[in-house]
């Protein structure tokens, strides 16, 4: 093979569509647009959901409900078996190094550890949240859990004190 047997796969090379060359063309006087009216202007593009002009349904129908997604907290789950596998014994886990780890990733507002799996090492834990049968096993494991979740709320009430009393 030489560069001048060089050629595209056939039918992957069109001629460009020409029209409004005459009828016999098949695409001749209206071009393929059909007659008058909004499609067949140049130009012409209708958003989705257009309803030419009538009332859309989404005003049509009433509002109702509300959704609270936006406001609810999102948690990191992490299981003792995950603690049990990524950590030595005698480390301290918080958010910092569990991402470090690769336990959490993404977006996340708190992080919450759950009792699944066995624990045998020693470990020092900091997060917001933890289910008792989770806390029952660091524990006796010789570890100790502190939860963040008891800072922040006193931080939330500090807060609210320092709020002027509405008249």
């Amino acid at each position: 093979m030489r560069l001048h047997d060089v050629k595209p796969n056939p039918g992957a090379k069109h001629r460009k569509r020409r029209v409004g060359n005459g009828e016999s063309s098949g695409l001749g006087k209206t071009c393929g647009k059909g007659h008058k009216g909004q499609k067949s202007r140049s130009g012409a593009s209708i958003r989705p959901n257009f309803e030419g002009g009538q009332m859309p349904i989404f005003r049509r129908l009433p509002k109702k409900g509300f959704n609270n997604d936006a406001f609810k907290t999102s948690f990191a789950i992490v299981n003792l078996a995950d603690l049990e596998r990524k950590f030595e014994d005698g480390a301290t886990v918080n958010e910092e190094t569990l991402r470090a780890c690769g336990l959490v990733q993404g977006i996340y507002d708190e992080i919450k550890i759950l009792g699944n799996g066995e624990l045998s090492k020693k470990l020092s834990v900091e997060v917001f949240k933890a289910s008792a049968s989770a806390k029952e096993a660091i524990e006796k494991a010789g570890g100790t859990l502190k939860l963040t979740q008891a800072d922040k709320e006193a931080q939330t009430v500090e807060k609210n004190k320092k709020k002027p009393a509405k008249a």
